[in-house]
């Protein structure tokens, strides 16, 4: 999967988790519908201007936004998480809190 792809996958992922429609991105970024959706599906590389702007729009940051820690593999993700559950074991609060996402997770 080529660059465009892969940035337009994460400014997807991105809007969707902030709760964001296409065209509620694509007016805040000052672009079409159209040409958000080429954006995201890889089609269309975005200018720096229009990154710039989806950027402010996401609330997110372009460190953030080119972060390839989702590339992971799976063994690799699996011991990053254990390393963090090992690392705040003595933490109940911070615990429980991560007890309580995994909990919400398992529901999906």
């Amino acid at each position: 999967m080529g660059i465009k792809e892969e940035l337009g996958k994460k400014i997807k992922r991105m809007r969707l988790n902030r709760g964001l429609t296409q065209e509620q991105l694509a007016e805040a970024v000052d672009v079409s519908q159209r040409t958000l959706s080429g954006i995201e599906i890889g089609e269309n590389f975005v200018t720096a201007d229009t990154l710039d702007k989806i950027i402010k729009a996401l609330n997110t940051t372009s460190e953030e936004l080119f972060s390839t820690t989702h590339l992971k593999d799976k063994d690799e993700l699996v011991s990053e998480i254990i390393n963090s559950i090992n690392y705040i074991s003595n933490d109940p609060e911070k615990l429980d809190i991560l007890f309580n996402v995994v909990k919400s997770l398992q529901k999906e």
